[in-house]
């Protein structure tokens, strides 16, 4: 399972690594850490107090493992105008990571858009064209990151 980068700090710890992958439109960067602790304590949730009877004693919570895959994505409009594309793009990218989670390290990956896909090649905001070329372009991306 790949949890979410949330936090701006997360994020801002990312980009300040160099990028360990490059494509046409893409960069991919990777910093070997677990997501930052949030500021507040978590309040106690109601449900802890119900027992299915089906609970294991002791079960680590997936929040707090050590290890794990955390994904941010960074598609800003000035490359992707139209939020159509923007979430096509992001879906394109949770897949991609997805299909390559088993070859990526345990860390926080963020995939950014560094250039625009050529308006003129694909005119429409979420047409099969730019899927499929995002598609690829990201597995080659992620195929080079994980290595």
């Amino acid at each position: 399972m790949i949890g979410r980068l949330l936090r701006k700090c997360d994020f801002e710890r990312v980009l300040a690594v160099t990028p360990c992958s490059r494509s046409p439109h893409f960069a991919v960067h990777y910093l070997q850490a677990g997501p930052s602790a949030p500021a507040k304590p978590a309040r106690l949730v109601a449900a802890e107090k119900l027992c299915t009877g089906d609970s294991q004693d002791g079960a680590v919570s997936v929040d707090n493992s050590p290890c794990g895959h955390w994904l941010g994505t960074v598609i800003p409009k000035r490359h992707a105008a139209r939020s159509v594309t923007r979430n096509t793009l992001r879906r394109q990218v949770r897949a991609a990571v997805q299909r390559h989670e088993s070859s990526l390290r345990p860390g926080l990956w963020l995939v950014r858009l560094r250039q625009p896909f050529a308006k003129a090649g694909y005119p429409a905001a979420d047409s099969t064209a730019m899927r499929r070329a995002a598609a690829v372009e990201l597995d080659r991306l992620l195929a080079r990151a994980g290595q």
